[in-house]
């Protein structure tokens, strides 16, 4: 049955790639779309607040509250009341994200672990492929077939079980094939740092010559 080894391969495959990426970096790059789609007006207003409030405190620091008492008091009122929207804003957007975490999350869950279970269920008395005769001990044979395909195939639990093993090693053999190759990249990067901000300190601490007049 191919198209239930392919199928069954593509379950296994997207939960690894959940895995490798992580729920917290997708529910991040989730919620980002969902503000920019659904939120837009409610992202700009705290973006203009941000502003407004930046520029009005840097107004009211050049202004003299005693030569100017008029004027530094509405902009103090000003920058209090952007600052109490700003508070507010703040306030529903983090419970709308902690909202959307959190059911963004099962729906990852549900897309992960339902589709396992659910081929697992459907096809779980029949064998993804046969093996060949005579190959396999009946305890090995009887360990494929696992819990109830035909004796002498291999079942869809087991093959899952296989496609997840061997996407994990593969995830371990990238690392170890691209971590020697990013690190020795970031010493040097983090050397040549090193290297300026010493030629720095020694030319600041190098006393500057002085010459000598008659």
């Amino acid at each position: 049955m191919p198209s239930l080894i392919l199928t069954a391969f593509l379950v296994v495959f997207v939960a690894q790639v959940v895995s490798w990426i992580g729920e917290s970096v997708l529910s991040e790059y989730a919620y980002s779309l969902y503000l920019r789609t659904t939120q837009g007006s409610l992202v700009r207003k705290q973006s203009e607040l941000k502003t407004d409030i930046m520029n009005k405190k840097q107004e009211l620091s050049r202004t003299s509250a005693q030569d100017q008492f008029a004027k530094w008091a509405k902009l103090r009122r000003t920058v209090d009341k952007n600052l109490s929207d700003l508070e507010k804003l703040n306030s529903k957007l983090s419970s709308q994200k902690t909202t959307f975490t959190i059911a963004f999350r099962v729906f990852l869950w549900i897309i992960v672990n339902i589709p396992q279970y659910a081929i697992a269920w459907r096809y779980r008395s029949k064998g993804v492929f046969w093996l060949p005769q005579g190959w396999f001990n009946p305890v090995v044979t009887w360990w494929l077939s696992f819990p109830f395909a035909p004796k002498g195939s291999v079942s869809v639990m087991t093959w899952t079980w296989a496609c997840k093993a061997v996407l994990q090693v593969s995830e371990e053999v990238v690392r170890f094939v691209m971590l020697p190759v990013v690190m020795p990249e970031s010493a040097t990067t983090d050397e040549k740092a090193d290297e300026k901000q010493t030629g720095k300190e020694k030319v600041d601490a190098d006393p500057i010559p002085v010459a000598e007049v008659d």
